[in-house]
């Protein structure tokens, strides 16, 4: 099924926000074979195509196996830069207005690249282009390293931590509950970063309920599986509790197994604030345009949906209160001239 034209239309011209975006998971195997061109690092692959054809993921983990591979080519400050570069460029162009940027350090402070230069390169990027989007920076740590670990990224982190606004949890989600992390958590809100968590994607509802508990988690990311406990989705939808869901994602990791089976409109219809996201758009097959693209096409979703979630974006993002409300407007603005 495809969308009709004026949908299409809409979709990809909407203002919007992206609060789900892995950097490192909007390196495209072009630039993977340019940087390792430029470092003189080997890749596993003979090729962009060869590269393009591993892309056939059973689940997170076998992701996850591909992108610290191809994180293995960013070395340098411009490096990060490029990489970055290439990312908001691709947002701009699908009308992201705002976006709040993951990065995992540890994936290359554990190769000897060391922190400045990761956030250094990222944040260039990021002061570059904010005459265009506007851009803040959430430093996650991995969740199958140990909190030790996570701790020492802090650490590292403490100089730089104007540059970000909060910290997340991220990497694989099976045998890694939240608790694991309790501890650095609480010193990251004290040292006042917005907290936010991955949980509920391939994990049960139960980490949802901890991430908010225990590591205070202000936004969940995916959350998918909330809908499996009645208490925990009336609870989301009560605190108003956002959901950063990636659709392109769920289905190439086989969260789900045809986006006509996406429980996107049972979380808006259950009052969620869920929106939209890439997530890691150069190996799950698409950036932001391209996930509302199939989610239209899938399921029973019109433009009052396409309204929600632009507007879930913004209202779901960190930014201060003013900015979001303008944002929030314009997006009224747009959807009013339609109307």
């Amino acid at each position: 099924m495809s969308v009709p034209s004026q949908m299409q239309d809409i979709l990809c011209r909407m203002p919007k926000a992206e609060l789900h975006i892995h950097i490192e998971g909007s390196l495209e195997p072009e630039r993977i074979f340019a940087l390792a061109r430029r470092n003189g690092v080997t890749l596993p692959y003979a090729d962009v195509e060869s590269l393009r054809r591993a892309y056939a993921f059973t689940d997170l983990q076998s992701f996850l196996d591909i992108y610290y591979a191809g994180a293995s080519v960013l070395l340098t400050e411009q490096d990060f830069y490029d990489m970055t570069r290439d990312y908001l460029e691709r947002a701009l162009a699908d009308n992201v207005r705002h976006t709040e940027i993951f990065f995992d350090p540890q994936t290359h402070t554990a190769r000897g690249v060391p922190f400045g230069v990761v956030i250094d390169g990222i944040l260039r990027a990021c002061q570059d282009m904010q005459g265009q989007i506007s851009s803040s920076l959430i430093m996650c740590f991995l969740r199958h390293l140990s909190e030790e670990d996570a701790f020492l990224t802090l650490d590292a982190a403490m100089p730089h931590l104007a540059k970000i606004i909060g910290v997340g949890l991220d990497s694989s989600e099976r045998g890694h509950p939240p608790e694991k992390f309790a501890r650095v958590f609480a010193r990251c809100r004290e040292l006042g970063l917005r907290i936010v968590a991955h949980a509920g994607e391939e994990g049960p509802p139960e980490y949802i309920r901890n991430a908010l508990d225990i590591l205070h988690a202000e936004r969940i990311d995916h959350g998918v599986r909330c809908l499996e406990d009645a208490e925990l989705t009336a609870r989301l939808a009560r605190e108003q509790i956002p959901l950063t869901v990636c659709p392109l994602s769920n289905l190439k990791l086989c969260v789900v197994k045809d986006m006509a089976q996406h429980n996107l409109p049972q979380l808006l219809d259950a009052g969620l604030l869920a929106m939209v996201n890439s997530d890691d758009p150069a190996y799950f097959g698409g950036y932001l345009n391209q996930n509302f693209l199939a989610l239209f096409a899938a399921l029973p979703l019109e433009i009052r949906h396409a309204q929600v979630l632009a507007r879930n974006s913004f209202a779901a993002s960190f930014l201060p209160a003013a900015r979001k409300q303008a944002l929030l407007d314009e997006v009224d603005a747009f959807f009013a001239k339609i109307a």
